[in-house]
């Protein structure tokens, strides 16, 4: 069979026994056949002819015809499962790309609002208890930064509303507990009370549906998503960027990355660090616009 007809074989493959769509398999046959025109140009005769450094060679050649970081790994992963298949298919002994890695693409920072406009969504209009339990929702993701999944998953005796606390279980099933402000507090109050207007007699979830039982995160990411509108914000907002605004207005204040790391439930000081870079381009902003040897002439 010839080397082409694998690739034809690989994408009937995705096609029929993993049931891929068919804009993936056409992702996955051009980057194959990128694959392969490296090959034939290497003078390597058979799939079987390539090895580890050859691939390396592929992911730099891809890199000077401009290809993003993202592409390249994406391609590379291509191959990977490319070469588990014909292992598995006995057509070659090993996956010599397994320890390849693709250059590293650009770090995107996390978005986030700033305090003027966090301010104005959070001053939600409006009664009953659907309103007050969003008012609270949307409190208690700025105030104490916590993940949607951390969110959902709250119960109502994890919530100490005397010492303005609240316990979270995070990533890996680590529990931790984080301060919650004064408004919050309020805002959580006033959902206990209308609580019992929604909820079903034995749910034990803090936030519930209107159908009362535990809210999903689908829901919640809805609800951000309506109140942004209502409010007039003008830029996409989700459950995450409260987060991310959290640890930035936390982070500017304070300059305490050790407790921004420990509010947040970082396991590694590297992932909080990311919001050092949104602090510095704020900074650097600043300078840009007021330094007199770095204000731009007219």
């Amino acid at each position: 069979m010839s080397d082409s007809g694998r690739i034809d074989d690989f994408i009937r493959h995705l096609q029929y026994e993993r049931r891929l769509s068919p804009e993936t398999c056409k992702n996955y046959r051009r980057d194959l056949v990128a694959l392969l025109t490296f090959r034939e140009y290497a003078n390597i005769n058979s799939w079987r002819g390539l090895d580890s450094e050859n691939f390396r060679a592929f992911s730099a050649s891809c890199y000077r015809k401009g290809l993003s970081a993202r592409s390249i790994q994406r391609r590379l992963s291509a191959c990977r499962t490319f070469f588990r298949y014909l292992i598995r298919e006995k057509h070659v002994d090993n996956n010599p790309i397994t320890n390849v890695s693709a250059p590293k693409g650009k770090k995107r920072l996390p978005g986030n609002l700033d305090a003027d406009r966090m301010a104005r969504l959070l001053d939600i209009p409006g009664k009953g208890a659907l309103v007050t339990r969003d008012r609270a929702i949307l409190e208690l993701l700025y105030s104490s930064g916590l993940r949607l999944s951390e969110l959902t998953g709250l119960n109502c005796g994890d919530v100490d509303m005397c010492d303005a606390m609240v316990r979270v279980t995070g990533k890996g099933n680590k529990d931790r507990i984080v301060p919650v402000g004064r408004k919050a507090i309020s805002a959580l109050q006033q959902w206990d009370c209308a609580r019992g207007e929604l909820a079903n007699v034995d749910e034990s979830a803090l936030f519930v549906s209107n159908r009362g039982t535990r809210i999903s995160p689908r829901s919640v990411q809805a609800r951000v998503s309506h109140w942004a509108r209502r409010q007039g914000i003008d830029t996409n907002v989700y459950p995450h960027l409260f987060r991310h605004s959290f640890a930035t207005h936390l982070l500017e204040s304070s300059h305490d990355l050790r407790g921004v790391q420990e509010l947040l439930g970082h396991a590694n000081i590297s992932t909080t660090q990311v919001y050092t870079h949104l602090d510095f381009q704020h900074l650097a902003q600043i300078y840009d616009q007021t330094h007199p040897r770095a204000r731009k002439k007219d």
